[in-house]
């Protein structure tokens, strides 16, 4: 099975302007991140729209391609990359594994897990899931919690606290069930990333603002694996600053 991980990077961000390019111990973040997944995986390809990013991922001895401006998610991105990717590479790929740009502290493990879950023939979609420590993330909104089954497959994502303890009061919660939030990686079977892109948004996705909803609406097998690593998302520059105080960089 040949896999191939491709890391979307856009200039216009909104809260963090130039993202890609922000300087970390000398390097731009975007290199930070392709040299973590040049551990993992073999091939590796920035996706961006902007020839600024190009240039730097160029100027490192990266591989890039330039996609369209027009893309409303990292998702849409990747599908176009790859398309030109094999188009002009005469490769034929049968995992994508989409790797966010502004996660500098990636860790190679990680990527191998995503490919682990491969080893599954079911699995169309693979992405990770991290055990909660601390009780105040179960209901905290803007972290994304994630039932699965017995084989860790995917039942369902959600900003609210699941599983609801009925009964139990929410400190006790932790110490009765096993909580686990999203850590947004994903990787693709290239059939599957043709398909979900044609999706129209469903009525799942639109009330909680969760992408993969519309794959478990429309009945795709997503398999998850547990990490231990947190994700660290630089999205702004007071994000930046934070992670140089807590001496990570």
């Amino acid at each position: 099975m040949k896999f191939i991980g491709i890391i979307p990077a856009r200039y216009a961000s909104t809260r963090f302007p130039g993202k890609p390019l922000a300087d970390i111990d000398g390097k731009p973040m975007i290199q930070r991140v392709y040299e973590q997944v040049k551990i993992a995986l073999d091939d590796v390809v920035v996706a961006t729209d902007d020839s600024r990013i190009a240039e730097a991922v160029k100027a490192f001895g990266g591989e890039v391609v330039m996609t369209s401006s027009e893309h409303q998610s990292g998702t849409d991105r990747i599908a176009e990359a790859i398309e030109k990717i094999e188009a002009e590479n005469s490769e034929n790929y049968q995992v994508i594994i989409n790797i966010q740009g502004d996660e500098p502290f990636i860790q190679p493990e990680q990527i191998l897990a995503l490919k682990d879950c491969f080893k599954t023939p079911s699995t169309q979609i693979a992405t990770l899931i991290k055990a909660i420590e601390n009780s105040e993330e179960i209901f905290d909104m803007n972290k994304v919690k994630v039932v699965v089954s017995k084989s860790l497959r995917a039942l369902y994502f959600s900003r609210s606290p699941i599983p609801f303890l009925r009964g139990s009061e929410k400190e006790d919660w932790m110490k009765k069930q096993t909580y686990y939030k999203h850590i947004g990686m994903y990787a693709y079977r290239r059939d599957t990333l043709n398909e979900i892109t044609k999706l129209p948004q469903s009525s799942l996705e639109i009330a909680e603002s969760l992408e993969q909803l519309r794959w478990l609406e429309n009945e795709y097998v997503i398999q998850t694996d547990i990490t231990k690593h947190e994700s660290i998302g630089i999205d702004t520059p007071e994000d930046l600053e934070r992670v140089k105080q807590l001496g990570l960089l």
